[in-house]
């Protein structure tokens, strides 16, 4: 697989973005006519590599996995489900090592080169899938989100990315990372194209739902937490006023718009939150961040560190893989930890977050937040001079990653030479009405980011 991977940084023209190239069409129908009504007929998509499609290795990333693992007897139903809805799959793409890292470098197989924001990283773990869409080599791309992992790329690339709720869309054949986070997301560059793949990539409606109602169906909240803008930066974007200006625009007095804190109401919903808020880093009890969601995080990694430990330390200690910087010590952290007294208080805070948080949104409610903090950070930044990043980057993240809820990132443009997104939270299993809003809202946020950055964007 290296072998390949070297041969298509000779060629050049994929941004680094895919492991191997293929052609994976649909199957074969002797009516052609019904064939062309497919919902994804005509497109292309990209695979992250970390889906198993049956005869070829799934490489998680690490030359070790792929060197130490057999072709994949299967084929993953997330990729199997945009075949039979027409789809052609045009490669495997790289993604950072064992899916552990947010920034999308590899100190193996190369970082894929972010189209829309050169020198800058593109996101990972799903780096390759994202760069694949955002420089037109594919239509949409599969990629998986466990902490954040199509939400970044997909925000620092200048794409749509949408992690649906925990669980409703089918991981099997997808090497796991942590499974009480594991989502199959994608990526696209438009949203009818996003909002297409949904609905083939979600399980049926129920007979008796009303689909289009619950495709008018219009929020009654707008949730735009002031703290949440403060984890930024820079407030030199605008995003929070963009927002705003956006909400009372499209649903006016259909939807009440609330700026309350979401730290302020964490502390006030989630009773054992306050055992993880006393060992908080320096920089996590920052005024650069919200001190509840940087606990919130810090519940969630250790969720995250605990179920990758179980999964892959027998293969880590057998094989003792060579890890690039950064991944290597976040691996071996995770396989040293001795969680297991804390579990208890772990899923408690688990548990009444999602509680509080479904609490607050109903069937009904939008929250509305940053994707990430900032721009994308540039190529090999000193892991040190991340960690101010990350740590913001994880607290507005762990929002949907702790409750299982969807999110949606939407680029708005680019300011200053950098993308900028925000991102739109509905509550679990609220993924078609959450894509809908986006729908709403697009055009506002993108005229009202047009109004505020002026020869900026």
């Amino acid at each position: 697989m290296e072998d390949g991977r070297a041969m298509e940084e000779a060629n050049g023209d994929d941004h680094g973005a895919f492991m191997e190239k293929f052609i994976l069409p649909p199957p074969p129908s002797s009516d052609h006519h019904q064939q062309q009504q497919l919902p994804l007929h005509g497109l292309t998509f990209a695979i992250k590599d970390i889906f198993d499609v049956a005869g070829r290795v799934t490489g998680f990333g690490t030359p070790d996995w792929a060197r130490t693992h057999a072709p994949a007897a299967a084929t993953a139903p997330a990729v199997l489900a945009a075949l039979a809805a027409g789809a052609t799959g045009v490669g495997k793409t790289v993604m950072d090592e064992m899916a552990y890292s947010i920034n999308g470098e590899n100190a193996h197989y190369g970082t894929p080169a972010n189209p829309c924001a050169p020198g800058r990283v593109p996101g990972g773990s799903s780096s390759g899938s994202a760069v694949a869409v955002a420089a037109s080599l594919a239509d949409f791309a599969l990629g998986t989100d466990t902490g954040g992992s199509v939400r970044v790329p997909a925000a620092y690339c200048g794409i749509f990315g949408l992690r649906p709720s925990h669980g409703v869309v089918s991981a099997e054949n997808v090497v796991p990372m942590a499974q009480m986070f594991d989502t199959v997301g994608w990526f696209a560059r438009d949203l009818p194209t996003l909002s297409r793949v949904t609905d083939v990539m979600l399980p049926p409606m129920p007979a008796a739902t009303d689909v289009d109602a619950e495709i008018r169906r219009r929020p009654s909240r707008v949730i735009i937490p002031a703290d949440c803008f403060k984890i930024l930066g820079s407030v030199d974007d605008h995003t929070y006023e963009i927002l705003n200006a956006s909400a009372a625009k499209i649903f006016g007095s259909d939807a009440v718009v609330d700026n309350g804190n979401l730290g302020d109401f964490v502390s006030s919903n989630v009773p054992s939150i306050g055992k993880f808020m006393t060992d908080l880093s320096a920089v996590e009890a920052s005024s650069s961040c919200v001190p509840p969601l940087s606990a919130i995080s810090r519940v969630m990694r250790v969720l995250q560190r605990s179920e990758f430990k179980a999964n892959h330390a027998e293969w880590v200690n057998m094989v003792k893989p060579n890890l690039g910087p950064g991944i290597r010590e976040r691996v071996q952290e995770a396989i040293a930890s001795e969680d297991e007294s804390a579990m208890d208080d772990l899923h408690a805070v688990r548990t009444e977050f999602k509680s509080a948080l479904a609490t607050l949104l109903k069937d009904d409610g939008i929250l509305a937040i940053p994707t990430v903090p900032g721009a994308p950070p540039k190529l090999c930044l000193d892991a040190a001079l991340l960690e101010d990043f990350r740590a913001r980057a994880f607290s507005l993240l762990s929002i949907a990653g702790l409750s299982g809820f969807c999110q949606i990132s939407i680029p708005l443009s680019t300011c200053d030479g950098v993308p900028v997104s925000v991102s739109l939270l509905a509550g679990h299993g609220g993924d078609r009405f959450l894509v809908a809003v986006a729908q709403e809202l697009h055009e506002a946020l993108q005229a009202e980011a047009a109004a505020a950055w002026g020869s900026s964007a």
